[in-house]
């Protein structure tokens, strides 16, 4: 379909299509098997200016918007979903600073996000705060000039690697999520360290760790917003960031689909290929058909994000279900296509159904989506 891309966002689909291509896909298959996090593509990223293209120019980026960060991400994503994160995540740690940042801390945080000289974590999940966002047990203290923070932050993805985070603390428990704010707490801070890193089941080339704060101390100026706006912090942030999850999935699903159509048209059983028997064609035409859908609406909610339309939680969310949800079937189709050899790790696609199930996971599990979802409907149905 024709989504009526600028010039300029053709061109950075072209780029980042290429670079997947000629440096992500060579390697792709490594960093999965060791689980090591791709700094030499980092640098082909930061070079190419992926990390600054939704970032307005004066800061340093591009000037783009959402739907550039899409393009960027669905493109290195067709090869590599973990290797993608590395600029997805990070562009999900620098969203609370672009969007709740004060002009100084955009300017001492934002130049070197935008080259890639940084990157960025996000840190609001906890042991016992996962879905239930507003059980966060770390806090932060007001002494003088700093706040210390104390707890633990875990599954965050770019943890070890980032070195610049926005994290999401208590600063008055008994208000409960109207207590929480929000601060910018950096890799070198006093008290702050790194826990377990997670071995996982796909996006391996991607680090995930524990944020540990025992006594961090953070400068005032480090607070994002006032105390108590924490959580307007990240629910504007992740209304922004959920169509990069989208999209990642998207991208996934069609790598998934690109090795399936043509390990269809090649694999040969009674006599022709597998691609002619009725059962395979209508599985190719599904997913197809899914993938299609998904972009469109993944590039619409992009549109309207970068248009300026502020509410857009219900749609943000209903991006992400469909999204990861098309990503889930496909892979786990196009693995069947393959057949056993699909179930093997000398065929990549086994690789795209694990990276794939993890969009239905982080930034909001797709069921809790689902109520986000239906008290939106229920508002508006009541003329809310």
């Amino acid at each position: 379909m024709d989504y009526f891309l600028t010039e300029q966002q053709q061109e950075l689909r072209k780029l980042a299509r290429r670079i997947a291509l000629e440096k992500v896909k060579p390697v792709a298959a490594k960093y999965d098997r060791d689980g090591t996090f791709p700094w030499d593509m980092v640098a082909e990223f930061s070079q190419a200016g992926f990390f600054g293209v939704y970032i307005p120019e004066e800061w340093g980026g591009a000037g783009g918007g959402v739907l550039d960060l899409v393009i960027v991400t669905e493109e290195l994503s067709r090869i590599c979903g973990g290797i993608a994160l590395a600029v997805a995540a990070t562009a999900l740690g620098t969203f609370p600073i672009l969007l709740s940042g004060n002009a100084d801390q955009k300017r001492r945080y934002l130049p070197d996000l935008v080259a890639g000289n940084k990157l960025a974590g996000f840190g609001l999940t906890e042991p016992n705060a996962g879905s239930d966002a507003g059980a966060i047990q770390t806090t932060a203290v007001r002494k003088g000039d700093k706040y210390i923070l104390n707890g633990t932050k875990h599954f965050i993805t770019n943890g070890s690697v980032a070195k610049i985070y926005t994290v999401i603390a208590s600063t008055d428990p008994e208000k409960g999520t109207r207590g929480a704010s929000a601060f910018i707490i950096e890799d070198g801070f006093p008290g702050f360290s790194y826990g377990k890193i997670e071995d996982k089941l796909g996006i391996r080339a991607s680090k995930t760790s524990e944020l540990v704060m025992q006594d961090c101390e953070a400068p005032v100026e480090n607070r994002l917003g006032r105390e108590g706006e924490g959580f307007i912090v990240a629910m504007r942030t992740l209304d922004r960031s959920r169509p990069g999850v989208a999209a990642q999935a998207l991208g996934i699903a069609q790598g998934a689909f690109d090795l399936a159509a043509d390990y269809a048209t090649k694999r040969v059983q009674f006599g022709k290929s597998i691609s002619s028997f009725q059962a395979i064609q209508f599985m190719l035409a599904d997913m197809a058909a899914q993938i299609e859908a998904s972009r469109a609406l993944i590039y619409a909610l992009a549109k309207m994000i970068d248009s300026g339309k502020e509410k857009v939680a219900k749609e943000s969310a209903m991006c992400k279900i469909i999204a990861s949800d098309t990503a889930m079937r496909v892979t786990t189709d196009a693995v069947q296509i393959f057949g056993g050899y699909g179930y093997m790790h000398d065929y990549p696609i086994e690789k795209f159904m694990r990276d794939a199930k993890i969009t239905q996971i982080y930034e909001g599990t797709n069921q809790i989506l689902r109520s986000v979802i239906g008290r939106h409907i229920l508002k508006e149905a009541a003329g809310g």
